[in-house]
C-alpha cells in the first residue's frame, strides 16, 4: 500500500533510507534507496546507532513505520526508532492515510525540478 506513496516522496526529491528488508522490496519495485541491514544482534545495534545519529543530527525529515505500534516487544527496533524520532522532533508516520495527506500537502508547495 505504501509503495506508490514512497514513489511520490522520491519524485519530490526525497532520499529514501530503509531497513534491509524494506529496501530490498523498494529496489525490486524500482525505487532507489539506501539501506540499513537490521538483522543479527550486533549488526542491528550498530545500525540502530547510525539511524539514531542521523535522526539526532537532523538528517531524517520523516520516519514512516506502519506496523501495529501496539504489537511486538516494547524495545523492538521500530519502537526504539519511533522513540528517538519523537524525542528529536521528527514526525513518525504510522498510517498510510497520514502519509498520503502529508504528500498531498507537500506536492502543493514543492516545485518539481524540470529540464529547460
Amino acid at each position: 500500500e505504501l509503495l506508490p506513496l514512497i514513489r511520490r516522496f522520491y519524485r519530490l526529491g526525497f532520499n529514501i533510507e530503509a531497513t534491509y528488508g524494506t529496501a530490498a522490496f523498494l529496489r525490486e519495485n524500482g525505487v532507489r534507496c539506501h539501506s540499513y541491514a537490521l538483522h543479527g544482534h550486533s549488526q542491528e545495534a550498530a545500525e540502530l546507532q547510525v539511524i539514531f545519529r542521523k535522526i539526532r543530527e537532523g538528517h531524517i525529515t520523516y520516519f514512516i513505520n506502519t506496523r501495529d505500534t501496539r504489537s511486538g516487544h516494547a524495545r523492538s527496533a521500530g519502537t526504539r526508532i519511533r522513540q528517538c524520532a519523537a524525542e528529536n522532533g521528527v514526525p513518525a508516520l504510522t498510517s498510510p492515510d497520514t502519509v498520503r495527506a502529508l504528500l498531498d500537502a507537500l506536492e502543493d508547495v514543492v516545485f518539481p525540478v524540470g529540464t529547460i
